[in-house]
């Protein structure tokens, strides 16, 4: 399936692990801009926007690189898009639990595989870029997707693929080793 932003209540009817092209608009952002949201306004239209967690490599108004960063340590700014209608997280490794409850019936999050910078940027155009002062990778950069590969990592109805992954990894290793190991801990600086 191929969604378009700005984008509706079709992300409501995605299942985690359902594979999906995304094309239109979207905005990266990482930290700084994160929380320069939350005290400054968002600085586009929020309706129906996706944001990807990415610090892109921009050279001669060119993107030459934009992976995903880590999503999970924005988890604390998931409602706060949610409520203003962004309506997709992108990015890799999973979010928290507080995350997955914020998207319920609002969003999804989707799931770019690390390691692809390089092939990411060639199904993207540069359109612009806000907050230039935070500087290259914390800055909002404008970019135009054309059919971006990703995977519904969280659905809007609590699906979590991460979540269900772990499980399953948790389950197969108490099998194989017994639950035993789960009660040992890394051995601290002083030990």
């Amino acid at each position: 399936m191929n969604l378009t932003t700005p984008l509706g209540d079709e992300v409501l009817r995605l299942s985690a692990g359902e594979r999906i092209t995304l094309s239109g608009t979207v905005y990266t952002a990482r930290d700084r801009a994160h929380a320069r949201m939350c005290t400054q306004g968002i600085p586009f239209n929020p309706q129906g926007a996706a944001i990807y967690h990415s610090g892109p490599i921009v050279c001669a108004d060119r993107i030459v690189a934009a992976g995903p960063t880590t999503s999970s340590r924005l988890d604390r700014y998931t409602g706060f898009l949610m409520d203003a209608g962004v309506r997709a997280l992108i990015g890799k490794g999973g979010m928290g639990a507080s995350s997955v409850a914020a998207l319920q019936g609002r969003g999804v999050y989707l799931a770019c595989p690390g390691g692809c910078a390089p092939l990411a940027a060639s199904h993207m155009a540069l359109e612009g870029v806000l907050w230039e002062d935070l500087g290259m990778a914390e800055a909002v950069w404008v970019i135009r997707l054309d059919r971006l590969p990703l995977i519904v990592g969280t659905d809007a109805h609590g699906g979590d693929l991460f979540s269900a992954v772990h499980a399953e990894a948790a389950r197969r290793y108490a099998d194989a080793y017994g639950s035993g190991i789960a009660s040992c801990r890394n051995p601290g600086p002083a030990d």
